[in-house]
């Protein structure tokens, strides 16, 4: 009946002395995989994002996470007020403002 199951033999040595190394190896390449494929990209997204928000102006139409139309009416620091419609203005937050949309997007007629 062994002969269907090998035999297996300690060594006593070591082995090759790289296989130390090896799950360090693989934990630096697993890191910079990460890096490349996903810590990266948000970075130069959150970086578009942050340029974006710093050169709205009034006039823009723009849309934000929540899904709102709008035109910029005023700009502070922290907060934006966007004409939704004739006479009706809201303030939001500026980091809501999610993008930029075409010009003639929005009609507030």
């Amino acid at each position: 009946m062994n002969g269907l199951i090998p035999e297996a033999y300690a060594q006593a040595g070591a082995g090759p002395a790289g296989s130390q190394f090896a799950p360090l190896v693989m934990m630096v390449l697993f890191i910079v995989i990460f890096y490349f494929l996903l810590i990266r990209p948000q970075q130069k997204k959150a970086k578009e994002h942050q340029a974006m928000l710093g050169n709205l102006s009034v006039g823009d139409e723009v849309l934000t996470a929540g899904g709102i139309v709008g035109r910029v009416h005023a700009v502070g620091d922290t907060f934006v007020t966007l004409e939704i419609a004739v006479g009706v203005h809201i303030k939001v937050q500026k980091f809501q403002v999610s993008s930029l949309v075409p010009k003639g997007t929005f009609k507030s007629a």
